[in-house]
């Protein structure tokens, strides 16, 4: 099989899997096979002639596709504003909207050394994107579940981000102490728990449920952080596209103040901020 065919076989195979995006999962499978070579080298090299080795890894890595397991966790990794970060089925797969939780978090840090608390670490993606952005920030990222901050501990090694990240299990159900932080950030679970079957199969299948069906999450932590922040601190939540309205009538509740609501790359509003003045 040359390398043409096989970009050939594997878009006809995830097409008939129901993937949008055949073509481009198709050449990012068949790089990997190859020993993780660039995307661009294929075009490169359409009639050479796969390997025994990289054609049977193509065939296995097309099969785990096909039963719609995420492209990220197959690939073992993904792209995260100027990261890459290590993902696997231990944690949810970093995601455009969670970027812009990202700027908007940033948007909200001095000069100084700002402390941040990130609830619901995950991949450790919005904590190691902030001390990346920002180079005296300090983050303390907290989870429920010891499997997420074991990813998270070894993306901060894999990036060599070390001293100003501190992994800490922890509960949301506890509360969150009072540790006067500048800013509390969160993507938390929101999918309301009739609406997690209407996912696509790569979500509902494969990632944690834990990090997606809400249970009050959102509420949970915009009053949590009353008692975590320093007056004059921000909170910065991702919210689920219908929930602006009810999140910011929360928040204006709770006594927050200087509410903006930011849409996501599609327009759907994304990300809320608040800021805490008492």
């Amino acid at each position: 099989m040359t390398v043409g065919e096989a970009l050939a076989h594997g878009t006809h195979v995830l097409a008939e899997a129901g993937i949008d995006t055949a073509r481009l999962e198709s050449e990012l499978l068949l790089a990997r096979a190859c020993d993780d070579c660039a995307r661009a080298l294929l075009y490169m090299e359409l009639r050479r002639d796969l390997s025994p080795e990289a054609e049977e890894n193509f065939e296995a890595l097309l099969a785990r596709r096909a039963t719609r397991e995420p492209l990220a966790y197959i690939l073992g990794h993904w792209g995260f504003r100027r990261l890459t970060l290590k993902t696997d089925r231990r944690a949810l797969i970093p995601r455009p909207e969670t970027e812009i939780v990202v700027e908007r978090a940033l948007e909200h840090l001095d000069g100084g050394e700002p402390s941040v608390l990130d609830v619901g670490t995950g991949t450790g993606a919005i904590a190691l994107a902030i001390v990346d952005e920002h180079p005296r920030a300090r983050v303390t990222a907290i989870d429920a579940s010891e499997d997420a901050l074991a990813l998270a501990r070894e993306n901060l090694h894999l990036l060599g981000i070390n001293g100003r990240v501190r992994l800490v299990e922890h509960d949301l159900t506890e509360g969150l102490g009072h540790d006067a932080f500048d800013l509390v950030v969160s993507n938390p679970p929101y999918i309301e728990p009739g609406d997690i079957e209407t996912l696509q199969p790569e979500v509902r299948d494969w990632e944690p449920r834990i990090a997606l069906v809400s249970h009050g999450a959102t509420e949970a932590v915009a009053r949590a952080a009353t008692e975590a922040l320093r007056p004059g601190g921000w909170v910065v939540l991702e919210i689920a596209e219908n929930q602006a309205a009810k999140v910011a009538g929360l928040l204006l509740d709770l006594g927050y103040e200087h509410l903006r609501v930011s849409p996501d790359m599609a327009g759907r509003d994304r990300v809320i901020e608040a800021q805490w003045s008492r």
